[in-house]
């Protein structure tokens, strides 16, 4: 215990230190995406392009550290993450598109990593600790909520290049890493064993419905709201308010994404995590149809929380059913797949939302209105897998 909540400490650290440059990203990315873009359908393809990034590192990063160890693999994806910074930044004061849209596969390094800290809160936590030990690392997001925006407020406009300093304070947030990380002490998985137990195959693992149904809920629940925040600073903008006020939502919405997660273990330890998820579906739809009741700054903002509430319920809890489904041997393979299948889904769903907020509809708030309307058959998907698990209690662990 005392060597799980010291790496707890230290994975929460980290999220809220280094983490607090995703919610730069996100913020200043579509804008910058917008002002580079030679075609505003394609503004949001750089923020695409980090997930992409995520999707296609998450298992050789997973791999990375099962032969190096946690640490090696986390400051590895800090070194790309400053390098995708220093890329955009180079991208802005050039002028150059491409360049921009490709510095955000570096970038979805470091953001595949970020995923993986949760999981690495659990493996040196007993069983009963592990809920918690995710909850309390995915809290830290809450500084990052506070701290992210407030560099975005501090840095868009010091030069005459938008959003340039912006990039190099996420150069600096980078350079933290390997500091933070000296003190991670997680040993290294011990190499296989002729002879030993190996694990079942990849086809055997996503046909384990706690495992199909884990990935789709943890999937849906990211995708979507990495559609709607994607577009939402786009949209704030487009229907008349300031850079500001679009940072101030994006701030509240993080801050609804990690704050829970002070209880959320709490709730899963007493409920389940089954209906944590299913609580945390019906949150991402009550979002959507806050969404489209209005484009004033208060439906933003309330839309944008619930968004994030519904994001921490559904990811904690799928994240949660999926560490209690796999075996020791297979921690790796289905860690590394799990976060390939959802960066994926958030890849699509960050792909479509450009297009959809800049080229449906001849106004921000039509755009708008089609990518909250985009919500409704995923959520079906992912509700109706959870409710299908949860008829079948034989399979569905606590």
């Amino acid at each position: 215990m005392r060597r799980a909540r010291r790496n707890v400490v230290v994975l929460l650290l980290a999220q809220a230190i280094l983490g607090a440059q995703m919610s730069m990203i996100f913020i200043v990315g579509g804008l910058a995406g917008q002002m580079l873009s030679p075609n505003p359908c394609i503004a949001t393809l750089p923020l695409s392009m980090i997930i992409l990034g995520s999707a296609l590192s998450a298992r050789p990063l997973s791999a990375f550290m099962r032969r190096h160890g946690r640490r090696a693999g986390f400051v590895l994806a800090c070194g790309a993450g400053a390098l995708g910074a220093a890329s955009a930044a180079y991208a802005l004061m050039v002028g150059n598109f491409w360049i921009f849209m490709a510095s955000g596969l570096l970038t979805g390094i470091y953001m595949a990593a970020q995923g993986f800290y949760r999981f690495a809160a659990t493996d040196c936590a007993p069983p009963e600790f592990q809920s918690r030990a995710i909850s309390w690392v995915l809290a830290g997001g809450l500084a990052a909520a506070i701290t992210g925006p407030a560099l975005v407020r501090m840095t868009s406009d010091l030069t005459a290049i938008p959003f340039l300093p912006t990039y190099a304070a996420i150069i600096g947030l980078n350079l933290l890493g390997p500091v933070l990380f000296a003190f991670l002490d997680i040993p290294r998985p011990p190499a296989p064993v002729a002879g030993g137990p190996q694990g079942r195959s990849v086809g055997t693992l996503i046909r384990v419905p706690q495992i199909a149904v884990a990935m789709i809920c943890g999937m849906v629940s990211y995708a979507l709201m990495n559609l709607v925040m994607t577009s939402a600073p786009l949209a704030v903008v487009g229907c008349g308010f300031q850079t500001s006020d679009a940072a101030n939502i994006v701030s509240g919405h993080v801050l609804a994404m990690f704050a829970p997660s002070f209880f959320t273990g709490h709730l899963i330890a007493r409920f389940g995590a089954a209906r944590i998820v299913m609580l945390g579906l019906a949150i991402l739809a009550g979002a959507g149809a806050v969404a489209l009741a209005g484009v004033e700054l208060s439906h933003f903002f309330i839309a944008m929380a619930m968004l994030g509430l519904g994001w921490n319920f559904g990811y904690i809890g799928a994240t949660s059913m999926l560490t209690r489904a796999y075996r020791p041997e297979e921690r790796e393979t289905v860690q590394g797949l799990n976060d390939a299948v959802v960066f994926a889904g958030v890849f699509l769903a960050s792909l479509s939302s450009g297009g959809l907020m800049n080229c449906m509809g001849g106004s921000p708030q039509e755009g708008w209105n089609a990518v909250n309307l985009a919500m409704l058959p995923f959520l079906v998907l992912a509700g109706g897998a959870l409710l299908w698990l949860m008829l079948r209690p034989r399979d569905l662990a606590r």
